[in-house]
């Protein structure tokens, strides 16, 4: 097995604990979701700087709920805790491969950055109590 499998038990710790996640959120019964999971499990190889994971959204109903995953397969990656990438749908390998390359290229500085500001301006525009 190339991948981890999360719950709400070692969630956080995977995440913060790993500067690169990639997550496949899936379900038993989801014909797309094991179409893809060979292509999730044999890209994983190539990348051993990145942790590859699976959460199973029939069982970890409150992590599919705080993510709003309403359609599976869904790909998201985090890298340095941020989620720099959320996508539906079951990836070809050749685009799977291209995303991570991309994320894996980020400059992370920048996307820190934005992230800052993009906090800073939600605080200015929440009403005062």
């Amino acid at each position: 097995m190339a991948y981890v499998e999360l719950t709400k038990e070692n969630f956080e710790e995977v995440i913060t604990g790993n500067e690169m996640v990639v997550v496949d959120y899936w379900a038993e019964w989801c014909g797309p979701c094991k179409s893809f999971g060979p292509v999730f499990e044999k890209v994983s190889k190539d990348f051993p700087g990145a942790v590859f994971a699976k959460v199973d959204t029939e069982n970890e109903q409150e992590i599919a709920s705080w993510f709003q995953i309403r359609s599976i397969p869904t790909l998201m990656i985090f890298r340095e805790k941020v989620i720099v990438f959320s996508q539906p749908g079951a990836l070809p390998e050749g685009t799977l491969r291209e995303v991570i390359s991309k994320v894996e290229n980020l400059d992370m500085a920048e996307v820190h950055k934005q992230v800052a500001q993009q906090q800073a301006e939600k605080k200015k525009q929440a009403p005062s109590p």
